[in-house]
């Protein structure tokens, strides 16, 4: 199994609004082979953001490898750049784990 997560530091005040973006996206996950599960999590808050990642479960890194590269990815993120840009602190940070 592996784990693939990207961590997003939010403005404070605005993560209604990145919860909203988040809610609202098609992510076309349910289309893709090896697709376990998705999680978006609040984490801890800090003076000037909030954390949060997105936290996707696949059958293995191949798999999620594979989705990068689909067309099925490219739908889900299409419309990344309508997104505000103002209420992140940077761009996200990606993070991949094999479950041992």
């Amino acid at each position: 199994m592996y784990i693939a997560m990207n961590r997003f530091r939010i403005v404070k005040g605005e993560e209604a609004e990145f919860e909203r973006i988040w809610a609202e996206r098609d992510t076309h996950l349910d289309e893709v082979p090896g697709f376990i599960e998705f999680h978006l999590l609040r984490g801890p808050e800090a003076k000037d953001h909030t954390l949060f990642a997105s936290h996707t479960v696949w059958e293995s890194e191949s798999h999620f490898k594979d989705w990068t590269t689909s067309d099925a990815f490219r739908k889900a993120h299409s419309k990344t750049g309508a997104s505000r840009k103002d209420i992140y602190l940077g761009p996200p940070q990606f993070e991949g784990f094999e479950v041992v």
